[in-house]
């Protein structure tokens, strides 16, 4: 997989409105919120291209019942791939470019808040959100095809801005 950064596109978000819309329509009443998190949440910052989606239920459990509407969708169901308690999904398009990632937690959990506080101290602190985007740059141009070690790159200045946000953020700071 080649890692790519690119500018902020101003449709990041109606791709992020569309998909969502898609996606509430699978997982009907069990659905609490859907959430656009990652870089491409963040205005003015480098990202690679693929909208993330950050799905918040109330049962956890029911999901594995909403595999064939995910598929449906086009998406490959990953389970939890790594992180307990999660559904990930995520989707190609026709030619095979990675263009979303859907993360689903139970409600209100410890992984919602800290997605969604990173996102918004990032949104509200714009120094840090370039520093993030230079890095991200860097790290593209050392690991042009290793997304083991782009991610690696980013691990430490990820937790140390999650351990700012996490002491800044209140619920209703998020967007």
């Amino acid at each position: 997989m080649k890692i790519e950064v690119v500018p902020h596109d101003s449709t990041w978000r109606s791709k992020f409105d569309h998909e969502s819309k898609r996606v509430a329509l699978i997982l009907g009443e069990n659905l609490v919120a859907i959430h656009h998190i990652g870089s491409t949440a963040i205005p003015h910052i480098y990202a690679k291209p693929i909208i993330d989606l950050l799905v918040e239920v109330e049962n956890i459990a029911k999901l594995d019942d909403c595999s064939l509407g995910m598929e449906a969708l086009d998406y490959e169901v990953m389970g939890e791939f790594g992180i307990p308690g999660r559904r990930f999904f995520r989707k190609n398009n026709i030619i095979g470019t990675r263009t979303h990632h859907i993360h689903i937690f139970t409600a209100k959990s410890s992984e919602v808040k800290r997605h969604l506080a990173f996102r918004d101290y990032m949104n509200a602190h714009p120094k840090d959100a370039q520093k993030y985007s230079e890095l991200k740059r860097e790290l593209a141009k050392q690991y042009p095809n290793d997304i083991i070690g782009y991610m690696d790159g980013k691990d430490e200045f990820i937790k140390e801005i999650q351990s700012k946000a996490l002491v800044w953020w209140t619920p209703d700071k998020s967007q």
